[in-house]
């Protein structure tokens, strides 16, 4: 068998190693040879390919576009170190949700050459609180069963968020986590009470922490406080605008496993301008995306900023990589990838000492980085 080499001081799951890493012909790693790290900075950094659970968009194009859109927001995200995602829906009505899933569900078999492996879907509503809605349309409605088993039908469902307060939502949580399906709370209007209740029925992660959510209080902990007492998982947005890094340093301590995700819109990796996110127009300004109304719509942040920006406020390189990489494969179930490891795929990141990409690997394929 073939193989390639890769050397650098690679984050393996034995920790700091300087040396090589060996791919084989069938995209996986067939060996890690090296010696524990020195100290310094090295010339470049192997990581884990970056696992993005939150994708609405990319490269001016956004998932509700259905057809091919998803690949080519693959394709652009790729470029920025993220070697898997879930494509993210909006809250829309279903015949254009089925539209979509359709279109995912036919893309998601296969990877398109150059792009990131789309490894399902996350369905981001329409079973959510119509008085959250934050950036998204005005479609929501309550959960049924049957119209979430059609939507299965279509593509693979990996994650679902919901607000778990609605009349029924408790069933279709225990039913879908019964499934191995990951159930996530977010645009809700839920209490502490709520959270915790959901929780307890299988619930297992919390949708973009502190937004879209009821906020804590000290007499009135709300769906924040019951992802900070409780939670194992919860997703978060480090682009330095949804989140202030006091309270991202708040849920670092308290959330064992809280893993990153972009939130990403069309916008990103696009210059200012008007883009799309679902039915909404949304202006790219100043660092972000924003509705007419000036509420934030998602993000234009992509994997490799989410790392600079987490290195940033304080974070060792190595629980940063964790957070965009491991945590989000455990949280999937899947072992094969955010991990270097032999016999795991090899998705890599080759970085250079300021943390900027210089290569991406996916599934051994080498890519090359945004110009």
């Amino acid at each position: 068998m073939n193989t390639r080499v890769l050397q650098g001081r690679m984050l393996t799951t034995a920790g700091w190693l300087d040396g090589e890493l060996h791919l084989d012909d069938n995209g996986r790693i067939a060996a890690i040879d090296g010696r524990l790290a020195a100290g310094g900075t090295p010339a470049r950094y192997l990581l884990p390919g970056f696992i993005d659970l939150h994708v609405h968009g990319g490269g001016g194009v956004d998932i509700m576009e259905a057809g091919l859109a998803a690949n080519h927001v693959a394709c652009t995200h790729a470029r920025f170190g993220t070697t898997s995602l879930l494509a993210t829906t909006m809250t829309a009505p279903r015949a254009e949700l089925s539209r979509v899933l359709m279109a995912l569900g036919q893309l998601a078999g296969e990877r398109a050459a150059g792009s990131a492996r789309i490894l399902g879907v996350h369905l981001e509503g329409p079973y959510i609180n119509p008085g959250k809605l934050g950036a998204q349309p005005d479609d929501a409605v309550a959960a049924v069963m049957a119209e979430i088993d059609y939507y299965r039908s279509l593509a693979p469902l990996k994650v679902l968020t919901l607000a778990p307060e609605i009349a029924g939502h408790h069933e279709v949580i225990r039913r879908l986590s019964d499934d191995g399906i990951r159930v996530q709370l977010g645009h809700t209007l839920g209490s502490y009470e709520d959270g915790v209740a959901a929780l307890q029925q299988g619930a297992s992660g919390f949708t973009h922490l502190f937004n879209a959510m009821t906020a804590l209080h000290h007499r009135e902990p709300g769906m924040v406080g019951a992802a900070l007492a409780h939670a194992e998982y919860a997703e978060l947005i480090p682009d330095l605008l949804h989140v202030h890094p006091g309270a991202m340093h708040a849920a670092l301590r308290a959330i064992p496993r809280l893993y990153c995700v972009t939130d990403s819109t069309a916008a990103a990796g696009m210059p200012d301008g008007e883009y799309k996110l679902g039915s909404h127009t949304v202006t790219k300004c100043m660092g972000g995306v924003r509705l007419a109304d000036g509420t934030l719509a998602g993000s234009t942040l992509t994997m490799d900023q989410a790392l600079r920006n987490l290195v940033q406020i304080g974070l060792p390189l190595a629980q940063a990589s964790n957070r965009l990489s491991l945590y989000p494969a455990d949280y999937l179930g899947v072992a094969d990838r955010g991990r270097l490891e032999t016999g795991a795929w090899a998705d890599i990141v080759v970085m250079d000492s300021d943390l900027f990409v210089q290569h991406v690997y996916v599934e051994g394929e080498c890519l090359e980085p945004d110009a």
